[in-house]
Order: C-alpha cells, then sequence, then structure tokens
C-alpha cells in the first residue's frame, strides 16, 4: 500500500482547498447562464387604497381605478397579408395588459398578440409606444411583451393571490372594451375552477368566473379585488352576439406566475412531453374490439422521445400486415388518464428531468414503467402530441 507522508497531506489539502474557492468563485460568478432567473412579482397592495371593510363601495371603486388605470396598457396590433393577387391586406386588432415591473413588460393574453407585426402600447392620452414580443404560450392564452420607450414612471399592477378565492367575492376589471379607453366594471366572482379552453383547444385549469362586464378589447386586462391587486387575466366571454351576458372568465394569477418567469427567460414554455401519439379509448368503443373501456391508446412514439426511453410501445404492424396493439395508457403516477386532457393537466404540474411511474396495459395485464420527461418538438402529422 502506498503510503502519503505528512507534507503531502498538506499540500493536498491545501490544493484541493483553492481548488474548492475557486470552484465556487466561479459557479457563484457563472451560475446564471446555467439557472433560470428568478422574479420576484410585486404583490403588495397599492398606495392609497383604503381597507375595504373602512370604506364604501363607491370609495373603493374610484380608488382601486386611480391606482390601477395608469398601469394597464392598451394594445393595438398590426399584421400584414398577402392575397392571392398580391395586394397588402392590413389587419389590425386591439386589447389590454398589465405592467407587472419597471422593466417594461407587460402582461397580456396570446390571442390579443398572435400574428403581430407591429404592437404599439398606450397608458391613456394620445401618446403611444412602440411594444415587442417577448414571448407567448397559446396553451394558457398569455404572453409577454415590452415597451422601453416610456421615460415616466411605470405604475405596475401587483399580483395577488388566486388560490385563495370565494364566490361572491367583490371583483374589479379594467380594460379597453370596443376601443374604449381604460374601462372601469365591476361584479362579483361568480363561480371558480371553470374549465375553458385555449384557441388552440388545449384545457385551461381553474379559470375564475365573473359576471364583472368583459367584452372585446378586455382581453388580457387585469381582474382585480378589492384591494386592487390582480388576481387572473380577463380571456373570454361566453356569448352568442360576441357581448358580455355576464358571463366571462379570466386565467388565475397563479397561472400567470408560473408561466411569466419561463417566458421572460426564454420566450416560450418548456413543457416535459410523453412523446406519443395517442386517442382515447372511449372514443373508439363499438367501432373496435379493444380489450379495455378506459384509457388513451398509444397509436405513435416519437422517436428518442420520453416514452421511447422508457420502452413505450405504439401500434405496430406485422410482415402479414395485421396490426398489434400497443399500450394504452391507464395513469400517471396513480392519477386515472381517460383521454389526452387529462394527460396534458397532469404533465402540466410536473417539470422537466422529472420521472413519473406510467401504468399501462400491455398484453392482457397492467404494467408500471418509470418515464423520464423529456422536452420534444411536437411533431403533429395528424396526431396530437401530449
Amino acid at each position: 500500500m502506498y503510503k502519503l507522508s505528512a507534507r503531502q497531506i498538506l499540500i493536498i489539502a491545501l490544493l484541493s482547498g483553492i481548488f474548492a474557492a475557486t470552484t465556487v468563485a466561479v459557479l457563484d460568478r457563472f451560475s446564471g447562464f446555467f439557472q433560470p432567473k428568478s422574479i420576484a412579482f410585486n404583490g403588495a397592495a397599492p398606495a392609497g387604497i383604503t381597507d375595504p371593510s373602512m370604506a364604501t363601495d363607491e370609495q373603493n371603486n374610484i380608488e382601486v381605478y386611480k391606482a390601477i388605470a395608469p398601469g394597464v396598457a392598451f394594445i393595438k396590433s398590426t399584421s400584414y397579408t398577402q392575397d392571392f393577387f398580391g395586394q397588402v391586406e392590413e389587419g389590425q386588432g386591439a386589447g389590454s395588459g398589465s405592467v407587472i415591473d419597471n422593466q417594461g413588460h407587460i402582461l397580456t393574453n396570446y390571442h390579443v398578440v398572435e400574428g403581430a407585426q407591429k404592437l404599439t402600447v398606450n397608458f391613456g392620452g394620445e401618446k403611444t409606444y412602440p411594444a415587442t414580443i417577448v414571448g407567448g404560450d397559446p396553451d394558457t392564452d398569455l404572453a409577454v411583451i415590452q415597451v422601453t420607450s416610456v421615460r415616466e414612471q411605470l405604475t405596475i399592477v401587483p399580483m395577488g393571490d388566486s388560490d385563495h378565492l370565494t364566490v361572491g367575492q367583490k371583483v374589479l376589471a379594467i380594460g379597453n372594451p370596443f376601443g374604449l379607453d381604460r374601462t372601469l366594471t365591476t361584479g362579483v366572482i361568480s363561480g371558480l375552477q371553470r374549465p375553458i379552453r385555449a384557441r388552440n383547444d388545449r384545457p385551461i385549469e381553474g379559470a375564475i368566473q365573473t359576471d364583472a362586464s368583459i367584452n372585446p378589447g378586455n382581453s388580457g386586462g387585469p381582474l382585480l379585488d378589492s384591494h386592487g391587486r390582480m388576481i387572473g387575466i380577463n380571456s373570454q366571454i361566453l356569448s352568442p352576439s360576441g357581448g358580455s351576458n355576464g358571463v366571462g372568465f379570466a386565467i388565475p394569477v397563479s397561472i400567470a406566475k408560473r408561466i411569466v418567469p419561463q417566458l421572460i427567460q426564454n420566450g416560450s414554455v418548456k413543457r416535459p412531453k410523453l412523446g406519443v401519439g395517442t386517442r382515447a379509448v372511449k372514443d373508439l368503443v363499438g367501432q373496435f374490439k379493444l380489450p379495455v373501456s378506459d384509457g388513451l391508446m398509444i397509436l405513435q412514439v416519437t422517436p428518442n422521445g420520453s416514452a421511447a426511453g422508457a420502452g413505450l410501445r405504439g401500434i405496430s404492424q406485422t410482415q402479414d400486415g395485421e396490426l398489434i396493439l400497443g399500450d394504452v395508457i391507464m395513469s400517471v403516477d396513480n392519477e386515472k388518464v381517460s383521454d389526452t386532457d387529462d394527460l396534458y393537466r397532469i404533465l402540466d404540474k410536473r417539470q422537466l428531468g422529472e420521472v413519473v411511474n406510467v401504468e399501462v396495459f400491455r398484453n392482457g395485464r397492467r404494467v408500471s414503467v418509470p418515464v423520464r420527461l423529456l422536452e420534444t418538438p411536437e411533431q403533429r402529422r395528424g396526431l396530437l402530441r401530449r
């Protein structure tokens, strides 16, 4: 056995200490390149708003509007398309947004800025400012734009808490319905945990239903509590005519708190994917004879994706042309899966690199397969990939 002298041990200890100190310094200096930036949202109640329990309803309305309206942006979008004859046609849209920090980031709906080639913003009056799209997430219908040329102090709309709301609680909405600059409407929370869908048909969980009037142009504006804190982002109305019929929906601010930092840092949201093309078994009952009556059938597995790496199987074909049934997903981490909405809801709460246990029906029995979640590009080819 090779023995070290006391001097050698001392030298090794000294060198190890120097190396450790250098490593810590380097990691501290460059950690920003490897770790997501932490974004602290302003959640303090704005100044100038009396405790709602000590004020009349009228006084509260006036104070909340006066404190928050300067931070509500009127967003105008312009897009250009070329028709069959080469003529350029200009399309315009409008919506609302909330200033969320002093760097000029504005939170709005994805559908307000989708396809926009030019954006302008104003905060009341005639003065407008150019804005750029920082990032967008069609799955939650949220987007962040930025305006940098404003020289005046921006009013920040603080983010409140949407996890502890109560039906009947007073709410206020500020936006630009039909282009009418910064309009205030009031009402109550009419319902919670409402299922709504983004324009790409993805489910958005836990929407807030309100009877505060929300009309075209309100999209992207804040839904506020009586303390002037944003609890939701006004997004949809339920109306055959396109106008407010007392049923409006807002995306909970809790979703925005999770999504916005990624939009600011990456421009998009990095979600884990199973990398499978699927079809709900319940949609095939009566058309095919299947061994189970519920679950999500894997039709196709994306090469190099999460499912492929774990050995999950899609439908295959023998040399004789006979189709062989692949795996049927029954649950993920003991949460039942009946359709793609279930799978999307479960995966949306997971992180890249996380391992989930996928229970599948295979060869006449249930099998639990550990799957490490990876980010894979969606290659639809006619199949909905989750």
